[in-house]
């Protein structure tokens, strides 16, 4: 499979800043952008917009927390994580409450739509303040798990930096894959939910 991180000039870790990795790749991507090369042979633009679309799905995996952590597992690991994990027993609790809350919701908006009163209009914009107020607190509290789970990514580059170069037969003993698993599965579910809650926020909002 292809190396996104060498594609792109990057070491392989699990954090990499997004502002020096958009920059690494508009330098990269406009050496052999298609504007440039509209008057070179036929070969030469075939292999230019070949390398372009190459460096456009290496950023847009390693820009994402989710897409970036997978590619390196499965880079070290050669393989792809498997499919099916249970939901940590960190993220049960919040999972729970989030479910909840967004199926709560959807009774709501869907009561909503029968309502026909101008009196209880006013009633139903007040009920949806209130459920947009505990959507908001939900999602303020995913967005600070997602930050905490960027600081331990950061941290975790370390062992990376400091691990036996690629295809060393240590390599794979010395990264904390399991935990790195792990993260990548938490990285899934809080997108996943962050998405989910920032969804009813719009709705509500209509």
């Amino acid at each position: 499979m292809t190396d996104y991180f060498a594609l792109l000039d990057e070491p392989r870790r699990p954090w990499l800043e997004p502002d020096s990795l958009k920059a690494r790749f508009l330098a990269l991507s406009a050496e052999v952008h298609p504007d440039r090369l509209h008057n070179a042979p036929e070969g030469q633009r075939q292999a230019a917009n070949q390398q372009y679309a190459e460096l456009n799905s290496a950023y847009r995996c390693l820009r994402e927390p989710k897409e970036r952590l997978q590619h390196l597992l499965e880079l070290e690991l050669h393989s792809m994580p498997a499919a099916v994990r249970p939901i940590a027993e960190a993220s049960l609790g919040l999972y729970t409450e989030v479910s909840q809350v967004c199926h709560g919701v959807d009774q709501f908006l869907t009561e909503r739509r029968q309502v026909t009163s101008p009196l209880l209009k006013v009633r139903q914009f007040e009920l949806a303040q209130g459920w947009t107020d505990k959507l908001r607190r939900w999602q303020q509290e995913i967005i600070d798990r997602v930050e905490a789970l960027g600081a331990e990514l950061r941290a975790m580059n370390q062992a990376w930096e400091s691990a036996p170069p690629t295809g060393s037969a240590a390599r794979r003993a010395s990264l904390p894959l399991e935990r790195l698993e792990e993260l990548y599965r938490e990285s899934s579910y809080l997108q996943r939910w962050l998405a989910q809650v920032q969804e009813r926020i719009v709705r509500l909002s209509i």
